[in-house]
């Protein structure tokens, strides 16, 4: 394991970036939001746009899927690298990556969700990821890209700058369906967000960043993959979020309870917990239940970490992760979380 990721180069205006699904071909069967996605990136970004064989395939293999990146990555024309969107297999596409190939050739990789998969990989490489900024979700925002999302990913994507992380007023709700085009007239409702909370916020943590979507976490402590002694995670910034899946409170809790008893909470410095996505098209909940969703999970957490990382501060309802406005997060880069000055402060 390396304990010291190193930021690639950025890429400028002009640069070619190649959009690749290394977790899920969507693009090929949900083209309305992948092609806005695309649109947005060359006109309002100023970038060129590569695709590779799977983008837009279905059931790819995880040795073709593992092909294109290694393709993107050793390509020196290729200046960052964009996921399509997430998925539920790239689990199964770590086994063929080559990764002397990626730690040889960084470059910047954009995805979040199944990207945990390969965002962990890269930190494990040597190689800063970016935790957020995917070409369906948040580049295909029907109506418009949301201006604190732009203005995260754009830093990310071009700067090497401290960025101060902004919480939402309002945040994402219901979505409409993608294969409809009138979807794409106007902006997903919203509606007045969570305040950020904050907890044991008496000091200033600054570590690396590790962690991303909780379920991919698990599954890949459950198949043993990539995950190190709990030591190697000693001062780092701890952040979590969940997905549209929208796991029971319980379930969130057992998992925690698992990594608290494997000795992994007690290692963070600080927690950074992700505004919970507590709608989906399975579970339509009313405004209501989803405070109600919100607010369980947040107990659940809570009640975990004040067993088993009492002395961490933590932050409740950050804007990252399956949440709208979305903030990137820089996969193994430096996070300050200023406790007494209640400021969250990211390096891209």
């Amino acid at each position: 394991m390396i304990s010291a990721p190193v930021y690639p180069p950025k890429p400028r205006p002009g640069d070619a970036v190649a959009v690749l699904s290394p977790a899920a071909g969507l693009p090929g069967i949900l083209p309305l939001p992948f092609e806005l996605g695309l649109a947005r990136l060359s006109a309002d970004f100023g970038l060129r746009v590569v695709e590779y064989p799977t983008t837009r395939r279905m059931g790819s293999s995880p040795q073709d899927r593992a092909a294109d990146l290694h393709a993107a990555f050793a390509d020196p024309d290729i200046k960052a690298v964009i996921a399509s969107i997430g998925g539920d297999d790239q689990i199964r596409v770590l086994p063929y990556l080559d990764r002397e190939l990626l730690r040889a050739n960084p470059k910047p990789f954009f995805g979040y969700s199944d990207n945990t998969n390969l965002l962990m990989f890269l930190a494990n490489a040597g190689v800063v990821g970016y935790h957020g900024g995917t070409v369906m979700v948040e580049f295909g925002r029907p109506g418009r890209m949301h201006p604190l999302t732009e203005a995260s990913v754009r830093a990310a994507l071009f700067t090497r700058d401290a960025f101060d992380l902004a919480p939402a007023r309002r945040t994402g709700t219901v979505n409409r369906r993608w294969e409809d085009p009138a979807t794409f007239e106007a902006e997903p409702e919203d509606e007045p967000a969570d305040a950020w909370t904050w907890h044991h916020a008496d000091r200033v943590v600054e570590g690396r960043a590790w962690g991303g979507c909780l379920e991919i976490v698990a599954h890949l402590a459950l198949a043993d993959r990539e995950i190190g002694p709990p030591e190697q995670y000693a001062g780092q910034v701890l952040f979590l979020e969940t997905s549209e899946e929208m796991p029971a409170a319980r379930d969130v809790r057992y998992i925690l309870r698992s990594f608290g008893e494997r000795g992994l909470l007690r290692q963070f410095g600080a927690v950074l917990i992700g505004r919970a996505k507590a709608w989906s098209f399975e579970q339509p909940n009313d405004a209501a239940a989803r405070a109600e969703y919100r607010r369980a999970q947040r107990e659940a957490i809570l009640s975990v970490l004040t067993e088993y990382a009492p002395e961490a501060v933590a932050v409740f309802d950050v804007d990252l992760g399956h949440t709208d406005p979305q903030q990137v997060i820089p996969y193994g880069g430096t996070v300050r979380v200023d406790g007494p000055g209640r400021r969250i402060t990211v390096q891209y």
